[in-house]
């Protein structure tokens, strides 16, 4: 099984969940209003850094992922969105 996060921009994150959502993916934990810094400088929800972005967790089979991964490319290329989106294996324990 795989791990999955993705962060994105906050306004970009209702589009998003469409994408996962006609991806099959019926299970996520989502942070709506992450704060913190990255390649495109600081998103801190405040009013001299206004900007927020959005965590997405998910677990999902290798083969699960290898789809998302091709639909949220095909977002990325649609609306312009350049987002983060990582994995790595998970082993369930209870």
């Amino acid at each position: 099984m795989k791990m999955m996060m993705i962060v994105v921009d906050s306004s970009k994150r209702e589009e998003l969940e469409v994408v996962l959502e006609q991806a099959g993916v019926v299970g996520y934990t989502e942070i709506p209003q992450a704060a913190g810094r990255g390649a495109r400088g600081p998103r801190l929800g405040s009013r001299a850094f206004p900007q927020t972005s959005a965590v997405i967790f998910s677990v999902l089979s290798a083969e699960a992922l290898a789809g998302l991964t091709g639909r949220i490319r095909e977002f990325c290329d649609s609306c312009g969105e350049r987002l983060k989106m990582v994995a790595w294996d998970v082993e369930e324990v209870m």
